[in-house]
Order: structure tokens, then sequence, then C-alpha cells
């Protein structure tokens, strides 16, 4: 019998929850894991909810549970793994129906399914999810992409599940096919440089001040009621201030210093490149994960080299505190301009239209880098929607003023010091030519010449050019 509104395969954590969300909104929910046992546990668990659940041992059990059209959402690892439910899916679906991928898809893969799924009948829509396991349970960032017919069709559904900010849902239709994991691929590259950048803060007053993470921890706390307020601040605060129980040491100071990455970092890297869009604050965020992966490497090159005393010289401690805190502002607003100009670049590329202000406005809650300042965001793109770069929307100009000698200072000492800064010096760097009218690419354009016969333009007469290389040694 048809009872479910709503399917759902997969219950991992984020899985697991997202059910539980729907289920908590009034939504009946028919569930499938491969792994019997943990459908099985998880209808256990569900509490109070279990009468808006029906748990199935097979996926033929999920379709015929759930109300036609069927919705189906898909929470399974991204890859491989995607592709057989789809296939299992097409197999007993009919057209009509929609199939939900709402893990951490690649867009090219997403725009694929959409056009493999159209002859058949059936609606594709590739749906990022942002909040973590939280997030899930209790209300995600929700970005969709698809066609509009598709995401009507659910949208009270997401409406209800997701975050809301001052009573405005989270979640957005966005565009067409792989537009919804696009957006959220570049959420999680501004996200990478968003941690490397407080990383990177932390290891100024660890290492540089000699600040413990109980101190370190008071400094996140009082930055996070003030401009700085996000929820990557906030918990930076809080991992900070955790004992080990078993120890009595900060718990921070017992981590391996190696970072993981599951791969949107890499990707959000590699389509700024193919869209020729500078985005350095996040590639260097992601290098900087696959640095500190090398452990083995850096012990043997700290015996080589020596460790670095970290010498700030005679410095004022509070004052340096204060600029830091600016300069973290100033840079996290540079990595969320390179993120906003790749989105606009992939927008035109692939005739998606992305709605700006409304991508921000979706992610002052729920996701993992709402912050206090994105509410400037939103405001920036509805006051122009064509908007090339916010480093040039009006309050960012007067912010990038207020953030650009204190973040010059930090960077500058840093390297001086030998205390790694790979985002936030880039940042930097991004700034700094992104303002400058002339820079230096003129000499690498007769360079080009010279070799390869690749023409310049002249700035005393129109048209393409070449040099009078010849002969010349």
């Amino acid at each position: 019998m048809a009872e479910a509104d709503v399917g759902l395969i997969g219950l991992g954590v984020m899985g697991a929850n997202l059910a539980l969300n729907i289920a908590q909104n009034g939504f009946k929910i028919a569930v499938y894991n491969r792994t019997g046992a943990k459908t099985d546990a998880f209808y256990a668990d569900a509490g109070d909810l279990r009468d808006k659940i029906v748990p199935c041992a097979t996926m033929d059990e999920l379709v015929e549970a759930i109300g036609p059209p069927r919705p189906v959402i898909i929470m399974v690892q991204a890859g491989e793994a995607v592709d057989a439910q789809i296939l299992a899916l097409r197999e007993r679906m009919a057209p009509g129906d929609i199939i939900i991928d709402a893990g951490n898809a690649n867009f090219h893969d997403t725009k694929r399914r959409f056009s493999e799924l159209g002859p058949t009948g059936l609606e594709f829509v590739g749906m990022g999810v942002s909040g973590g396991e939280e997030g899930a349970r209790y209300g995600p960032s929700i970005m969709v992409g698809g066609t509009r017919s598709s995401y009507d069709r659910i949208e009270p559904m997401l409406t209800a599940i997701s975050a809301k900010y001052e009573g405005e849902p989270c979640s957005a239709w966005l565009g067409n096919d792989g537009a919804g994991h696009f957006v959220k691929t570049i959420h999680n590259g501004i996200e990478y440089a968003d941690m490397q950048m407080i990383a990177e803060v932390y290891g100024v007053l660890r290492d540089g001040l000699g600040l413990s993470p109980g101190e370190i921890a008071k400094i996140f706390d009082r930055w996070n009621a003030g401009r700085l307020k996000s929820f990557l601040v906030e918990i930076t605060a809080s991992v900070l201030a955790v004992t080990d129980e078993k120890t009595g040491t900060p718990l921070i100071d017992l981590i391996v210093d190696r970072a993981g990455q599951k791969g949107t970092g890499r990707w959000s890297v590699i389509e700024a490149q193919m869209l020729g869009v500078p985005a350095t604050g996040i590639e260097a965020a992601v290098a900087a994960r696959a640095l500190s992966s090398m452990l083995d490497q850096r012990r043997a090159a700290e015996d080589l080299y020596g460790k670095s005393a970290y010498d700030l010289g005679d410095i004022d401690a509070a004052a340096l505190i204060d600029d830091l805190e600016l300069a973290l502002f100033g840079s996290k607003i540079a990595a969320y301009a390179q993120g906003f100009a790749v989105m606009r670049a992939a927008s035109a590329e692939f005739r998606w239209d992305l709605p700006m202000g409304l991508i921000a406005s979706i992610w002052r809650a729920g996701c993992i880098i709402r912050s206090q300042f994105l509410g400037a965001i939103t405001e920036a793109y509805k006051a122009q929607p064509d908007l090339p770069n916010l480093l040039i929307a009006p309050e960012f100009v007067a912010l990038m003023d207020q953030t650009n000698s204190p973040l010059r200072r930090v960077v500058s000492k840093c390297v001086l010091a030998g205390l790694p800064m790979p985002a936030m010096s880039a940042a930097l760097a991004y700034f700094d030519g992104y303002r400058q009218a002339r820079g230096t690419a003129n000499l690498i354009q007769a360079q080009r010449d010279f070799f390869g016969a690749h023409s310049f333009e002249r700035t005393d007469m129109p048209g393409t050019h070449n040099g009078p290389w010849a002969g010349v040694d």
C-alpha cells in the first residue's frame, strides 16, 4: 500500500538525520538501506517518529510504499554508488517520478545523470545539502538544481525541513541540471579557505604569542560576538576549550596535525582553473591540506632545517591580536569574493543564471559557512545583481579599507617570523593584484610573443602586434 510521501536510500549519518528531519516535519518517509540491519536499527531508534517512517527491506518495497508521483532521495557515497542506485530505481519507477541525489556529487556527474534520465521520463534533481549532521537533522541549507517544475513539486517539503533565517527558508532552486551541486561545491571551497585562515590565525596565537588553547578559545569567543560572528569561529572557540578527560591536556594538543579532505575542495579549485577565474585563497587552503598529509616528510624537513623560533620581535601582543581579527575578516572577504566570482563565471558558462543574492541568503543559516556578513553579501547583490566581484561593492570597499593595513601587517610579520600563512597571504596578493590597474603581465605577454609569436596588444594603437624579436639574442 502506497502511504509514504517520499523515499530515502542510504541511512548513514546524513541520510538518517535527514530522514528524521523529514518525519519530524510531518512527511511520511519510506527508508531503505542496503544493509537491512541498519534500517532495522534506525527504525527502532526513531522513537515518537516511527509512525512517520516506513522501513523497507528491499528497493521494491521502497518504491511500492511511496504514493505517485514518487520522489526518492539518494544519500550514498558520491560516484559509482549513486549510479548503481539510479540504475536500480530506473527499473522500478515510472515517468514523472523524481530521483533526488542529495550527496556531495561532482556537478559534471549531475549534468550527465540529468541528461541520461531525460528520455526515460524520470526527473532528476541534484541537491546540495550543507550543515553536517546537526544541519541534516534540524535544518540544513539546501541548494537545488534541476527543472523548475521538479523543484516546485518537492518545494513544500524542502521549505519545511530547511534552516530558517529570520523566518526565511534557506532552500532554493538555483538553476538547471548541475547548478545546485556546483554551488555546493563552491560553498565547500569557501569552507576550506575559511577553515585554513582560522587555523593560520590559531598558529600565530599559539606559536607566535605562545598562548594556551584556553586563552586562544577566549579570543575566538570574543571575536564571535563581533564582525567575525560565524559558525566556524564559534566552533573554533568551543574546540579549543575542550580538555581531554583521560590526560587533563587540552584535546587540541593531542590531535595529529593532519587534515583530511573528501574532494569537494579540489573540485572547486579545478573548476575555477577551467573557468579561468582566480580562486587563490581556496587553492592555498586545498594545498595546505595536502601538505598537512605529508607528516613524515615535514618532520624530516624540520630535522634538516631546524625548528623555526617563530620570533615576531618586539611587538604589542594586544595590538597584534586586534590586527589578527581584522586580517582574518579581510582575508575571509577575499575568499568569499573569489567563490562568488567562480559561480558567476559558471553561471554564464553553463547558462544557469545563478541568483547570487539568493545563494548568499540561503547560506545565512544551516550551512557550515554561515556568518554574519553573508547578510551584507545578500544586500550587495540585491543592489547590483550583475556585480562582477564583491571587492568593488561599495560596502566591501569600505570593509577592505578597514582590513587592508592589518592584513598587510599580519602577513609581513608572520612571513619574517617563519609562520606559514598560505591562505591569508594568497588573499592579500589577490587583493593587491585585483586593485592594480597596470600590473606586470605586459612582460609575460612580450615573453610569449618572443618564443611563440603569440602577439600582443599595444596601449597606443588598436589591433594585435608582434615584436621585433627576430635576431635578438
